[in-house]
């Protein structure tokens, strides 16, 4: 077998492993938003569009029965406040809209759940204060708990991290 011959047949088993990694590989950068969510997933993910919905509206009284005992809140401050502290800082009524992308739900065990992602956040203007941060990544702790209407989904955790630090 000549040089050339060798060089050709190694050029397209290179070419036939990249092709067959490639997929996988670009299936995993795809936005878990266009993955079907599992049930369960999916029942998670709905509680998040809620508490999405109830921050905008500053609802209290989705919180009160929504939120853990425990639950604990890092701001787009990067302050920790915890229990009503943290309750009183979730809602906001100057949000004028939350676009979330790029969806996540791990399930860590039966009983609780991680839901990342990305947003695009709309604020009310405000003329004492600079714009927040428009793209932000939103993380949150959901809890199964057994309360006296059965089990219920909590929200143990909520952090909010700003994601383009040129908008501030």
């Amino acid at each position: 077998m000549s040089c050339r011959n060798a060089a050709f047949i190694f050029c397209c088993a290179i070419v036939l492993f990249c092709s067959s990694v490639s997929v996988p590989v670009a299936a995993q950068n795809a936005p878990a938003s266009a993955k079907t969510l599992a049930p369960t997933e999916q029942s998670i993910f709905d509680n998040e569009k809620s508490l999405i919905a109830a921050k905008m509206k500053d609802d209290g009284a989705y919180f009160k029965r929504t939120v853990s005992d425990d639950f604990m809140l890092i701001g787009v401050d990067g302050q920790l406040q915890e229990g009503q502290d943290g309750v009183d800082q979730l809602g906001d009524s100057d949000i004028t809209g939350i676009t979330p992308y790029n969806v996540k739900v791990r399930m860590l065990d039966e009983n609780s759940a991680v839901v990342t992602y990305d947003s695009v956040v709309q604020m009310a203007h405000q003329e004492d204060q600079g714009p927040q941060p428009r793209y932000q990544h939103f993380s949150s702790v959901w809890v199964k708990q057994s309360g006296p209407n059965g089990d219920a989904w909590k929200l143990k955790f909520h952090q909010t991290t700003p994601t383009h630090w040129g908008d501030w």
